[in-house]
C-alpha cells in the first residue's frame, strides 16, 4: 500500500529503525513512503543509511526519502509522526542542576526535576505549533502524531487551537501492565485491561484474567513474592516498593510511569532526602544518568553501524517488533482494520468523568478509517481524580497560560506551585538563574 509517512525528528536513531522494524514486519504497508526529517543533517544521514540497508537486508521494498526541510516532508504525507526534541539533554540538566542548588528534588511537578521542564517545554510548544501549522497548510487531511514530550500537555494545547485537525498523542508507559502481567505469569490472550487518567498519570481501572478479577493475583505476589523480588529488582521498578505503596494508599495500582522516574517520581513524600528514596528502593537521579548514558551510547553506536558496510544491521537488531502501537495505529486507520489503541485525545466525549472536556486524557480508543474514537471508561475514583487535578491539571492550565499569554509571572507561579517552593524569593531566583542563561534568549523575550 503506497501511505506516506514523514517522521519529524528523524535523528533519533533509535527510534527511527525501530519504526522502520515495525513498518518491514507488517506487509500491507510494503511499497509505502517514508521520509526522514531533521535538522542534524549527520545524524540524519546515518538514520537514512541505516533503516535503508535494514529494509533491504529484509527483502522490503519501500520508498525511503531524507530531507531537512519540514515543508518537503510533509508534502503527500498520509501520517505525521513527531519524535523532535527542540532543546537538547544538555539544556535539561543544566536547568535540573540549578533546580538542584535551590533545593528542588524528584517527586515534586512535572515541570522542574523532570524531563518536561517548563525551560524545554517552551521550545517544544513552539515546534509543535509550527509542525501543526505547516500540516494545515500543506497537508491537512494528514494525521498528527505526537510521541514527543511533552504529551499531555501539548496535546491539550493543540486540540484546543487547531479544532479539526487530526491529532492523537502516544506514549508507552501502560505498557507496563505487561511487567505485572508477565510477573504473575499469566497469559496475555487472556487478560483484560484498562488504564485510563492523563498522560504520565495513569491508573490499573480494570484487570481481569480469563474473565475473573485479576487484581486478587497481584495482591497474592505483593504479600508473598515482592519482599524476595525487591531484594535483587533495580531501583525505581514499577514493581517496586514505592508503587506498591502507592497502590496500597490510593487503591488502584500506579502503572507505567505513574510513580517511577520516567513520569517524575511523583509523589514528593518518597524523596525527602537520600536516605529517604534508598528506603524505598528509588534513586532517580542515578536512574536518569543511566538513561542519557544509554541514550548517548545507543546513538554512538547507531553512528558507527552506519558508517560500517560490513555489519549486517538486521543481526544487530532482529526482526521482531517493537510492541509499540505507532505503526498498528497507522496500519489500522490505512487499512481500515479496526482495533482498541491506548491513546491521549482531548476528554471531549467526556471519556473520563471529572477530567475537563477541553483537556486530554489517556484511554482506550477504538482506531479505524473512521479515526480514532474515544471510549468512555467506567471511571476512575473521586480521590484520584483529586490528585489528577491537583498534580497535573493544575499545573499545566497555569503552564499553558503562561506559554499563550507570554506571562512571566504565571510562570513564577506554575513554580510555586512546586511542592518543594518553600518562598516566593526562592522560586523568584531560580526563575532568574533560568532565564538568564545565554541560549534562553528567546524565551527571555517571550515571558515578560
Amino acid at each position: 500500500m503506497n501511505v506516506k509517512i514523514s517522521i519529524v525528528g528523524a535523528g533519533s536513531a533509535v527510534f527511527s529503525l525501530g519504526l522502520i522494524k515495525d513498518i518491514c514486519l507488517t506487509p500491507c504497508l510494503e511499497g509505502s513512503t517514508i521520509s526522514f526529517m531533521d535538522i542534524n543533517e549527520e545524524r540524519l544521514n546515518a538514520v537514512y543509511t541505516l533503516c535503508r540497508r535494514y529494509a533491504n537486508e529484509l527483502g522490503v521494498k519501500l520508498n525511503l526519502e531524507k530531507t531537512l526541510s519540514l515543508k518537503e516532508s510533509l508534502e503527500g504525507a498520509d501520517f505525521v509522526i513527531n519524535s523532535a526534541l527542540a532543546a537538547g539533554h544538555d539544556r535539561l540538566k543544566e536547568g535540573w542542576e540549578i533546580a538542584f542548588k535551590y533545593g528542588y528534588r524528584f517527586g515534586g511537578s512535572f515541570h522542574i526535576v523532570h524531563d518536561e521542564a517548563f525551560w524545554i517545554n517552551f521550545y517544544q510548544f513552539k515546534l509543535f505549533e509550527e509542525v501543526l501549522e505547516k500540516i494545515l497548510e500543506i497537508r491537512p487531511s494528514a494525521w498528527y502524531i505526537q510521541v514527543a514530550n511533552p504529551v499531555l500537555a501539548g496535546i491539550t494545547y493543540l486540540t484546543r487551537r487547531y479544532k479539526g485537525a487530526k491529532i492523537v498523542g502516544l506514549c508507552h508507559g501502560f505498557m507496563g501492565i505487561y511487567k505485572i502481567i508477565n510477573l504473575l505469569g499469566l497469559e496475555e490472550e487472556y487478560v483484560n485491561f484498562q488504564i485510563p487518567g492523563v498522560n504520565h498519570f495513569v491508573f490499573l481501572t480494570h484487570f481481569t484474567y480469563k474473565g475473573e478479577d485479576a487484581y486478587p493475583l497481584l495482591d497474592k505476589w505483593i504479600e508473598e513474592k515482592a519482599p524476595e523480588y525487591w531484594k535483587t529488582c533495580g531501583f525505581g521498578e514499577m514493581m517496586g516498593p514505592k508503587p506498591v505503596d502507592v497502590y496500597k494508599r490510593f487503591g488502584l495500582y500506579p502503572i507505567g510511569d505513574t510513580a517511577t522516574p520516567g513520569g517524575g517520581a511523583w509523589p514528593w513524600w518518597y524523596h525527602l532526602d537520600d536516605e529517604m528514596e534508598r528506603s524505598w528502593k528509588e534513586d532517580p537521579k542515578n536512574w536518569y544518568e543511566g538513561y542519557f548514558i544509554g541514550g548517548r551510547k545507543r546513538v554512538e553506536e547507531m553512528m558507527r553501524l552506519a558508517k560500517d558496510e560490513s555489519v549486517k544491521i538486521s543481526e544487530v537488531y532482529p526482526p521482531k517488533k517493537t510492541g509499540e502501537i505507532i505503526i498498528p495505529i497507522v496500519e489500522s486507520i490505512a487499512l481500515d482494520i479496526p482495533r482498541v489503541f491506548q491513546v491521549n485525545i482531548a476528554n471531549d466525549g467526556p471519556f473520563i468523568e471529572g477530567i475537563p472536556q477541553d483537556f486530554a486524557v489517556e484511554i482506550p480508543a477504538l482506531v479505524s478509517k473512521k479515526g480514532i474514537q474515544g471510549i468512555k471508561v467506567d471511571g476512575l475514583p473521586k480521590s484520584i481524580i483529586a490528585l489528577i487535578l491537583r498534580e497535573r491539571v493544575a499545573p499545566v492550565e497555569m503552564e499553558l497560560s503562561a506559554y499563550i499569554e507570554g506571562s512571566k509571572e504565571k510562570l513564577l507561579q506554575l513554580i510555586l506551585m512546586d511542592p518543594w517552593t518553600k518562598s516566593l524569593e526562592q522560586a523568584k531566583a531560580f526563575l532568574e538563574e533560568i532565564l538568564s542563561l545565554p541560549y534562553h534568549k528567546d524565551m527571555r523575550e517571550h515571558y515578560k
